[in-house]
C-alpha cells in the first residue's frame, strides 16, 4: 500500500508540468501527504486540490456513526467492484508525486523507505476520484503488483506509474485501455532506505480496497 508520499512541486509548477489550467489556487498542501489530508491532482485538465481517500462510513457496535475512514489505495484487481466502478469509469485522474514511502523494519520500529524516478522531478500515479458530502472531491490511488520490479524487495504492492504517453490513455481512454495500464513499473527505481520513524506525522489508518 502507498500510505504516505511527497510531493515538493506547487500547484502552478505541476500544472506546467502537466499542460493543464490551475485550479487550485491559494491552496495549502505539505510536502508530505498523509490519508484523509488534502492533496494536489490532475483532474479535467486542471491541477485541483481534493482529500487524499474516498470516505469509508462506518457504524459502532451500537449503531452510532463512527468517524470516516479514508480508503485511500484503490487495487487495481478490484476496480471494476462496486466501491471503484462508477469513479473508474468516469472519473479517472493524475497523482503528481516525486517519492512515495513504504514502512520497513521490525513492528514498533519501522522506519521510511522512499522510492521514486532517479532524476525525474514528477511522474504521475494512476489515480480514481468523486465528490463525497463527507470530504468534498477525493481521490484514491491505483496500486498494483510489484512483482519482477525494483520496489518488489520493499512492498508486494506499488502505486501505478504513468509514462507521460499513457496520461491522455488513462484519464479518457476506455475501462479496457485503463486496466491494460495497471502493471508494475518496468524501469528502475531510487530507493532510499533512511532511519526516519516511519509513525512520523501519520494521523489516521489508511486503507485499501
Amino acid at each position: 500500500m502507498c500510505n504516505l508520499y511527497r510531493m515538493t512541486k506547487n500547484a502552478a509548477e505541476v500544472a506546467a508540468w502537466f499542460d493543464a489550467e490551475v485550479g487550485a489556487e491559494g491552496a495549502n498542501f505539505a510536502e508530505e501527504v498523509y490519508p484523509g489530508y488534502p492533496g494536489l491532482v490532475v483532474a479535467n485538465g486542471a491541477a485541483r486540490a481534493m482529500t487524499w481517500g474516498f470516505p469509508l462510513v462506518l457504524k459502532g457496535a451500537k449503531g452510532q456513526p463512527l468517524k470516516p475512514r479514508p480508503v485511500n489505495n484503490a487495487r487495481a484487481d478490484k476496480l471494476e467492484t462496486v466501491f471503484w466502478r462508477d469513479a473508474f469509469a468516469q472519473r479517472r485522474c493524475l497523482i503528481p508525486l516525486t517519492a512515495w514511502a513504504e514502512a520497513q523494519g521490525p513492528k514498533g520500529r519501522m522506519t521510511r523507505t522512499w522510492l521514486s524516478l532517479p532524476d525525474a522531478p514528477l511522474v504521475a500515479a494512476a489515480g480514481v476520484w468523486r465528490h463525497s458530502d463527507t470530504w468534498g472531491d477525493c481521490y484514491s490511488m491505483v496500486m498494483t503488483d510489484s512483482v519482477g520490479t525494483d520496489a518488489a524487495p520493499v512492498h508486494e504492492r506499488m502505486p501505478v506509474l504513468l509514462h507521460p504517453a499513457d496520461h491522455a490513455r488513462w484519464t479518457g481512454g476506455t475501462r479496457q485501455e485503463a486496466l491494460s495500464l495497471c502493471r508494475g513499473w518496468a524501469s528502475p527505481l531510487a530507493i532510499d532506505r533512511t532511519d526516519q520513524p516511519w509513525a512520523k506525522g501519520a494521523a489516521h489508518q489508511p486503507g485499501l480496497l
